[in-house]
């Protein structure tokens, strides 16, 4: 379950980037918006996944409530999994 989180953090953190680097200036500056229809729609699926395994993990592994913050809000901010990742995930397995 741990390396599913993992991986789903990456994937989160890159969808959230792609969003915003690249479809979301597609949309409003090109007029092309099918691009961040579907980035939208994958990032939303993985956020809630990553929400989901943090709770799961939260009570397996018994984080306490200030790593399950920490670990929160890097899902809101740009980069924050990435960071969260290598700070807070890949020494604890």
């Amino acid at each position: 379950m741990f390396k599913v989180f993992r991986v789903t953090a990456i994937l989160e953190g890159i969808s959230y980037l792609a969003l915003f680097a690249f479809t979301i200036p597609l949309k409003y500056w090109a007029g092309i918006g099918q691009p961040n229809k579907w980035v939208g729609y994958a990032h939303g699926v993985l956020f809630i996944l990553y929400i989901l395994l943090l709770l799961v993990l939260m009570f397996e592994k018994k984080w306490g409530v200030k790593k399950f913050l920490i670990l929160f809000i890097a899902s809101l901010l740009p980069f924050g999994t990435f960071y969260a990742d290598k700070k807070y995930l890949s020494g604890s397995n």
